[in-house]
């Protein structure tokens, strides 16, 4: 297949259309006529320097492209399957599908380049060398929130437009990172918001002239896809101030099988073109007929304020980044800002930086980790949570019903106008096992209750209400997963969850339906799609996150994690619940941290202190392990739980060996976290990773895409191709079922 390309400004140059003006001297008068000046004066001589300002260079590009057409067409070219124009070759390409004639698209562009040249108050940016999802994280980091991508126009290819101070500061912020960029000589932020007002005059303009539906398919620059056959000028308007979607454009005339492209009026966009064909591809987004909006449950879609029924689990130590979290929330889907390990005042700042970036109504939520050591921990959490008014959190790690919690929960509750329950906080639980699971399906256990309400911590109201509903409605049954795990296989878990929820809903009488989701080794669309069949009312990603752009995990140990498979991860002790010998999931691949890490448990559990230690196991441990002596390891042990106020657990501990060995290995989990989160780059084997094969799951899905690259890797696309990928293989596979036997 064919199709006839023009290029936009830029394009233009001294003598171009020479041969063009001599062989249509008609249409060349008719062009002067209606512009006021000479075209053919301007583009061979240009003998006032006039060429490139813009009311000038787009009327010139337009008669040069649009007689370029009829030389072809009359030359008995063959007709075009496609047609597609980069910014203001876009009119050309509509003047060759027969949308206006040629003297109508001039009177367009002409007026069209004059509001656009008496824009003020911007400028544009051309950045070489960048992808435009690396190029966005670029301007986030540096706070260029009013700078948009105005023209996507290869892989490699962006021009960004701003208002004039952001442009200023812009250049300086992208060479001090080695990216090259070049500022354009024009006077405003062409395809951009800030054109808003010269989008609104021309519109008024456009409202004068008929356009017809293209009879040969035209790429829209600002949708990637065919002009419609109704309201043509709608898109037409609309290009001003929204992006030339130029990679995407040629990408999906590549995927309709066209194979040439032909050039008219120029010699840009031919080279746009070979750069993104020879560039990977992403993840496709694949075509069903379920869009990805409709899977998982519409009451959970509702309850939870998202589009998409996908959520992101809040990984230690903040890794579930505030940026994560809002691109999350931008994107429709709700991700959990992760606090385990973090201050208070670490985690107040995310809070903010989340609400103050997430527009109203953007869904987000906090993640709540089990504190086993130290419950006060948990209350101080779950209290500033609800002075920054937090509608959602997620409970991980829980064992059993916490009074923050069952604070948390009571505290959002209120009687509607027919007397229900109204649920204003929310509680995402996270379970593994059917007793935890029954638990958060149950009311708040009524000891707890009665606590908080003698202490006047909840009303009367309160109490009674939190008698009707459960702690949870939305329940997560995580399968074997990266982190934490009890190694479940989700297909045994799930019916027997269901069967709970049903118990539950019958013998409480909730007015509120329970969803339940499913986590753990979802990395593919199949994946999700086998999560979305077993009846998970939504899923919930984790591992596959922690390699992205988002994530606050260091890039060395993103390098490691984008090259995982499957089979390269172990089982090790959880440095949080050491003494029990629950067990997390981590990376092995390139790292000695599990091997290292159960051998640690193995002494605590041969020996009864680090006195008994020989002496050569103990040199071994100071000198790869800790880096340091017992002793000193110690004294860091002593001052962390002083500085939490912890006195009474280091007195413990010193009059109890076993318990003071503990302490001193869990320091280990705490170190070797931190590390790895820093990137040190002299303690690489040492990292504690935690992933589950759902990531090696994901890099082989992503092999030969752009998402092979953890810096092309961002998690709202990351989700949303998940969710295609599992709305096609639903559909793709209902309808093999349905085939005919042969």
């Amino acid at each position: 297949m064919r199709a006839v390309v023009f290029p936009g400004q830029g394009a233009q140059q001294r003598g171009m259309g020479r041969e063009l003006f001599d062989a249509y001297p008609e249409l060349v008068e008719e062009a002067s006529e209606v512009l006021g000046h000479s075209v053919r004066e301007l583009c061979l001589d240009d003998p006032e320097g006039r060429l490139g300002r813009t009311e000038y260079t787009q009327p010139a590009l337009y008669v040069v492209g649009a007689l370029a057409h009829l030389r072809r067409r009359e030359e008995g070219g063959a007709e075009p399957d496609f047609l597609a124009g980069h910014s203001l070759g876009e009119y050309c390409a509509l003047h060759a599908g027969g949308a206006f004639d040629f003297a109508t698209g001039l009177r367009l562009v002409r007026r069209r380049g004059a509001l656009m040249a008496r824009a003020r108050g911007g400028g544009m940016v051309a950045v070489v060398g960048t992808g435009r999802d690396g190029l966005r994280v670029l301007l986030e980091d540096g706070g260029f929130t009013g700078v948009v991508v105005a023209n996507d126009n290869a892989p490699d290819q962006q021009v960004v437009s701003g208002d004039t101070g952001a442009i200023d500061a812009l250049v300086p912020h992208l060479e001090s990172r080695g990216v090259r960029c070049v500022r354009l000589n024009v006077s405003g932020a062409f395809h951009s918001p800030l054109m808003r007002q010269a989008q609104q005059e021309f519109a008024r303009y456009v409202e004068g002239f008929v356009l017809s539906p293209p009879r040969v398919p035209v790429i829209a620059n600002a949708t990637a896809r065919p002009y419609p056959a109704d309201d043509p000028a709608r898109l037409l308007v609309e290009q001003v101030v929204r992006p030339v979607r130029w990679t995407e454009s040629v990408r999906y005339l590549l995927d309709r099988g066209v194979t040439e492209f032909e050039e008219l009026g120029g010699r840009v966009v031919g080279r746009l073109i070979e750069k993104i064909r020879s560039a990977p591809r992403p993840a496709p987004a694949p075509r069903s007929r379920i869009p990805a909006t409709a899977l998982g449950s519409a009451l959970f879609r509702r309850r939870l304020g998202v589009r998409y029924a996908y959520l992101v689990g809040g990984m230690y130590r903040g890794i579930t980044s505030p940026e994560m979290v809002v691109r999350l929330g931008r994107g429709g889907m709700l991700g959990f800002l992760g606090t385990g390990g973090l201050s208070l005042p670490e985690v107040e700042r995310g809070v903010k930086a989340v609400q103050r970036d997430l527009g109203e109504g953007q869904p987000y939520g906090v993640n709540v980790l089990a504190d086993h050591d130290d419950p006060t921990a948990e209350r101080g959490l779950v209290e500033l949570l609800m002075r920054h008014d937090v509608r959602v959190i997620e409970a991980s790690a829980f064992t059993r019903i916490s009074e923050a919690l069952v604070l948390y929960r009571a505290r959002g509750l209120r009687r509607g106008a027919d007397g229900t329950p109204v649920c204003d906080h929310r509680i995402v639980a996270k379970v593994s096992r059917p007793e935890v699971a029954g638990a958060f399906l149950a009311p708040a256990p009524e000891p707890v209750l009665d606590r908080l309400r003698r202490a006047n911590e909840l009303t009367d109201e309160q109490v009674e209400l939190a008698r009707r509903v459960p702690m949870s409605h939305d329940l997560t049954v995580e399968a074997d997963s990266g982190g934490h795990t009890d190694g479940g296989v989700a297909t045994a878990m799930m019916p027997a969850m269901q069967a709970l929820r049903q118990r539950a809903q019958k013998e409480h009488g909730y007015a509120e339906p329970i969803c339940l989701g499913l986590a753990g080794g979802l990395g593919t669309p199949s994946a999700v799609a086998a999560a979305l069949m077993l009846g998970a009312d939504y899923v919930l990603t984790g591992s596959i996150n922690q390699c992205t752009v988002e994530s606050a995990m260091s890039d060395a140990v993103k390098d490691l994690l984008q090259d995982a498979d499957i089979h390269d991860t172990a089982y090790a002790p959880a440095g949080d619940m050491f003494e029990t010998g629950a067990r997390v999931q981590v990376l092995r691949k390139g790292v000695f941290f599990p091997t290292r890490a159960n051998k640690l448990f193995s002494l605590y559990s041969h020996y009864d202190g680090v006195e008994e230690l020989p002496e050569r196991t103990r040199s071994l441990l100071e000198r790869t392990y800790f880096h340091r002596s017992l002793d000193q390891v110690w004294d860091e042990v002593c001052e962390y739980l002083r500085a939490q106020g912890r006195e009474t657990d280091i007195v413990r501990a010193e009059s109890h060996p076993k318990q003071k060995m503990a302490l001193i290995f869990r320091w280990y989990f705490f170190h070797t976290t931190r590390i790895a989160l820093e990137g040190d780059p002299h303690d690489k084997v040492n990292y504690q990773v935690h992933t589950g094969p759902a990531l090696g799951a994901f890099n082989h899905w992503a092999k030969d895409t752009a998402f092979a690259s953890w810096r092309n890797r961002h998690v709202d696309q990351i989700g949303l191709r998940l969710l295609e990928g599992a709305a096609e293989w639903i559909d793709s596979t209902y309808r093999r079922w349905q085939e005919p036997a042969a």
